[in-house]
């Protein structure tokens, strides 16, 4: 298994940070970006092989992929999505694809969280896909929620849902088993080509709506944030000086 960050996005309510950087490589404690935190986390659980996901400002990762080699023990592979700044995530996440039948842990380049949620995806291994849900925190309309059905397998996945019918969010943290290898990459094709302006979850909507299954692992009471403005970045902030 290896891991997957997706570090393509410009990230423009974060200017004037991403003027010259991807939203990824924003600083969150000190000199330690979000990248290195991703990079940490997947270093802990022994996944030194990582495949990085570029884009807006890919040459600033260039730059920095040997010292952040050296720093987190890791091997990057950087896969470059030349359509960031125009099309969504769904195509990010299609374009790594092959690398899917290794095993992925994919996590979200913009998510400032604990080692705890990719040990906890790790122990729920078994199902073909499985999402990390924090099924504690108060929703509102902004997340990306997820409910169940019967057999608590994901049922759906959108943000345009009422928060009082959720289950929890769905953080940025996936679990991806290669078995799901293919069916998942066509699922992903067949929803930026509908609209390249979907989410890769609308992707995962599509592999349940196909008949797929989808684990969820509930994270617990954990401190993360997904840094989209100015105040989920002093958010990051506060929580990354406790990691």
């Amino acid at each position: 298994m290896i891991g997957m960050v997706l570090a393509a996005g410009a990230g423009r309510r974060l200017r004037p940070y991403t003027d010259t950087l991807p939203k990824a490589l924003v600083p969150v404690d000190g000199e330690t970006t979000i990248l290195d935190i991703a990079l940490g986390n997947l270093a802990q659980v022994g996944l030194t092989e990582v495949v990085v996901v570029v884009g807006y400002r890919a040459e600033a990762v260039e730059r920095r992929k040997a010292a952040l080699e050296e720093r987190h023990g890791v091997s990057l592979t950087l896969v470059h999505n030349d359509k960031a700044e125009e099309w969504n995530n769904a195509y990010s996440l299609w374009l790594a694809r092959e690398h899917f039948a290794e095993g992925v842990l994919l996590v979200n380049g913009d998510t400032v969280h604990p080692v705890s949620v990719e040990k906890t995806l790790l122990a729920a291994r078994g199902p073909e896909i499985v999402l990390a849900v924090d099924d504690v925190k108060a929703l509102a309309d902004e997340e990306m929620k997820v409910t169940l059905d019967e057999s608590g397998h994901l049922a759906r996945i959108t943000k345009l849902m009422d928060p009082a019918t959720a289950h929890g969010e769905y953080i940025g943290a996936t679990l991806i088993e290669p078995s799901a290898a293919d069916r998942l990459a066509d699922a992903l094709k067949a929803t930026w080509e509908n609209d390249p302006d979907l989410y890769y979850e609308d992707g995962y909507q599509e592999f349940v709506n196909r008949g797929g299954k989808i684990a969820i692992a509930p994270i617990g009471s954990v401190e993360w944030v997904e840094v989209d403005n100015h105040d989920d970045l002093e958010k990051a902030r506060r929580i990354a000086k406790g990691y």
